[in-house]
């Protein structure tokens, strides 16, 4: 089980660390991580959240998921704060030497730290007190896999290319939360999570997916954004789980969008919007069922 570590926390089992800002786990990352693990030793990696221009791929909340899944031991989540901004490279190692017994470290060869990303891998190897390995960047036609080529496809809705290059795919976690129950009364009752604001914004439209709750994983339309039909301007996130019948109320659910189905539109009637909706069922049905 991932074990969570916060400011003034420490680890005290020598480990394989991973440095970087690790807004999520993507197929570069990897890279690095499979080669921690060989190590044989807990493997920790440095997350830092609200350094991203744009959002970041998932939240802390988010990651301990996508970390614990992929086998990291634990987590250091850093809040990017103006005192970290502020600090020097060489003050930003000592930190982290301070707070894990660290027998190796990985990173990518590119990796910048500190005030004015000043820090380099140069630096690292001269200041760890254990080896370093800053492997070369993972590419795909010829293109450096990087949180901003996979945000770049998330916000024109390539859900299929950005979930081939992220690990465990990109999704939504929450809460689910009280809504209008509109859908309820059209026959299409969704559940309702709030869209975090330091989450990067993927583009707003109507999407197949899937859904994981304590229930099991559903098949799902989603809809992320507005619902212009009924006058809500409101950035949310609704998704009808094709199959379930119960409460998820209060309870944390993922939902992941595989598939841009089509933008989000206004609708005359309440008619329209319910043939439209059968129809996007009908699709993801089918693609359930091609799967």
């Amino acid at each position: 089980m991932l074990k969570k570590i916060t400011q003034n926390e420490t680890y005290s089992e020598p480990c394989a660390l991973l440095l970087g800002g690790f807004d999520g786990i993507h197929i570069g990352h990897k890279t690095l991580l499979d080669e921690a693990l060989k190590t044989g030793l807990p493997v920790g990696i440095t997350s830092i959240c609200g350094a991203k221009a744009g959002g970041d791929l998932y939240t802390f909340s988010e990651r301990e998921h996508v970390y614990n899944a992929a086998g990291c031991a634990f987590v250091w989540e850093i809040p990017f704060t103006p005192e970290l901004k502020e600090t020097s490279p060489v003050a930003f190692l000592k930190s982290v030497f301070s707070r894990f017994r660290v027998k190796a470290v990985f990173c990518g060869e590119d990796f910048t730290f500190g005030k004015n990303a000043a820090g380099t891998p140069e630096l690292l190897k001269k200041i760890a007190p254990c080896p370093v390995y800053a492997l070369k960047l993972k590419t795909v036609n010829g293109m450096k896999v990087a949180s901003t080529q996979i945000k770049r496809l998330l916000s024109e809705g390539n859900m299929r290319e950005a979930n081939a290059l992220l690990i465990g795919g990109f999704f939504l976690q929450g809460v689910v939360e009280y809504g209008r129950r509109v859908g309820h009364s059209l026959g299409f009752p969704t559940v309702n999570l709030t869209y975090p604001q330091e989450k990067f914004p993927v583009r707003e439209g109507v999407y197949g997916g899937y859904a994981e709750t304590a229930a099991g994983r559903f098949p799902a339309i989603v809809n992320l954004g507005a619902r212009p039909t009924f006058g809500v301007t409101e950035r949310k996130t609704e998704a009808y789980l094709d199959g379930f019948n119960g409460d998820l109320y209060g309870q944390t659910v993922r939902i992941y969008p595989t598939e841009f189905y089509r933008p989000i539109k206004k609708f005359e009637s309440r008619e329209q919007l319910i043939e439209q909706l059968q129809k996007d069922i009908a699709r993801l049905r089918a693609e359930v069922k091609h799967d």
